[in-house]
């Protein structure tokens, strides 16, 4: 398996540029793993497949869904794509590159849990500061447009924004110039993980069910229902954030009730 994977590589390598790898290369594998994977989502609530696990019982309209593929097309190709192309020169000034061999996959995992983490604090005081009256207002009420929130709502933000918390994502493989792979194994990571907080399902095979430090879609939905002075649960991907600066109270809260709800349920069973 290990060599079938560096003979693709080399093929990729001995073909295109480093440049045409870390940027074309890099847009292309966003766009086939952020619209793969959310848009199931959207197919999934039009058809009311699997209704049971959804969070709220709301649906998006026909209109509100088009809307969001529209504008996320234009912000990717106008915002995103010439971000990869300016911040090339800084990660290889930084050491990036893509020649073999691969580093070793006790590098990767740590650089990736690195960058989890960064990127996670960056944008919990990121995203409460665009929490705050002018700001939510000229600035982040365009991602909050998704009360009912699906996978694709994610990325559907203003141009400032996407600048502003993209930063969060792209900080850390900045800092430490990382191995291709790795930059590309953490944008696929990243991704996967913010389609599938903004998804508005909670399954038995969630994350968020084996990883007690992880947030997922119930802790994320809970953040869009309400109204942005008090919505609380900024963090990206952990909880410890919002827990140890008391921004999850209301959540905590609500997830007692019905835990207790459920337990008095079976009681009566």
């Amino acid at each position: 398996m290990a060599s079938i994977i560096e003979s693709g590589w080399l093929y990729l390598i001995t073909h295109f540029s480093d440049f045409q790898l870390a940027c074309l290369g890099s847009f292309f594998l966003h766009e086939s793993v952020f619209f793969l994977s959310g848009l199931p989502f959207i197919y999934l609530e039009r058809a009311g497949w699997l209704k049971k696990y959804k969070i709220q019982m709301k649906n998006n309209t026909l209109e509100a869904q088009e809307k969001c593929i529209t504008r996320l097309l234009l912000y990717h190709f106008g915002v995103n794509l010439p971000v990869m192309l300016a911040s090339y020169p800084v990660f290889r000034h930084m050491g990036m590159q893509s020649s073999l061999p691969f580093p070793s996959w006790k590098v990767i995992l740590m650089q990736i849990a690195f960058y989890f983490i960064l990127e996670d604090f960056i944008f919990y005081w990121g995203h409460r500061v665009l929490h705050t009256k002018w700001l939510y207002k000229h600035v982040h009420s365009i991602h909050h447009e998704y009360a009912t929130p699906f996978g694709l709502t994610s990325e559907y933000a203003h141009p400032a924004e996407i600048l502003f918390l993209g930063f969060a994502t792209i900080v850390g493989p900045a800092i430490t110039g990382p191995h291709l792979v790795t930059l590309w194994l953490w944008m696929v990571l990243r991704v996967l993980e913010t389609v599938e907080a903004h998804c508005g399902y909670h399954f038995p095979w969630s994350l968020s069910n084996f990883l007690p430090l992880y947030g997922g879609a119930n802790f994320h939905d809970y953040h869009h229902r309400l109204l942005y002075t008090k919505s609380g649960n900024y963090s990206s991907t952990f909880i410890y954030m919002d827990w140890v600066f008391g921004t999850d109270k209301g959540y905590r809260k609500l997830q007692a009730l019905k835990n207790a709800g459920v337990e008095s349920a079976g009681k009566q069973t």
